[in-house]
């Protein structure tokens, strides 16, 4: 259980990943509903406002490193050369996109359940989850030679996140499973036939 620590002179100096780690930690003890951002300022002894200049709401906590990492698949994708098979390189990218450090394993199960199974934060999902597709969508649209907004590449973001969302599934159904070949098995099974 995590102990709520005592605000005495100057907050603690803090760093957003010891805000996440805190604000998971309580998330699991208590349950997302029922934490509140002050729940989890008090508890790394900091203010709201601390807190605040990290996460823009208690729904960013569980996401991370989340834009920092999509801004890194943006940019491996965008270095892949145009006109080359389309699935080795988005199963590349989602698969690298996804690596854990063995330390970080439990956590980011943890940390996935909550957005797998939280109302709030299945609802908070859909603008990560667009922000994704997006990137896909835009290499999908290089690689096919269309607008980015036009069927094709927006059929690959959706299909391509289904099938991570889906690994993501099997892999906390089974405390056992390795992310990354969870990953490789579902995108492995992905097709894209378009007709010109």
């Amino acid at each position: 259980m995590l102990q709520v620590q005592e605000r005495v002179g100057r907050p603690a100096a803090t760093s957003r990943v010891e805000l996440e780690r805190i604000g998971l930690e309580l998330f699991i003890d208590r349950g997302f509903e029922a934490t509140t951002v002050d729940d989890i300022a008090a508890a790394a002894g900091v203010s709201r406002r601390t807190f605040f200049r990290y996460f823009a709401s208690k729904n960013d906590v569980v996401w991370g490193d989340f834009d920092a990492l999509l801004d890194a698949m943006d940019g491996w994708l965008g270095a892949r050369p145009a006109r080359r098979a389309m699935m080795p390189a988005l199963a590349d990218a989602v698969i690298r996109f996804n690596s854990l450090a063995p330390e970080a394993v439990a956590s980011h199960r943890q940390r996935m359940s909550l957005i797998l199974h939280v109302p709030a934060l299945q609802a908070h999902s859909t603008l990560r989850y667009a922000d994704w597709r997006a990137v896909v969508a835009r290499f999908a649209a290089r690689q096919l030679d269309v607008p980015e907004r036009s069927m094709q590449p927006q059929l690959v973001g959706h299909v391509t996140l289904a099938a991570a969302v889906t690994a993501y599934e099997q892999w906390l159904a089974d405390p056992h499973a390795r992310l990354d070949d969870c990953l490789a098995a579902a995108l492995s099974r992905v097709r894209f036939r378009f007709v010109r």
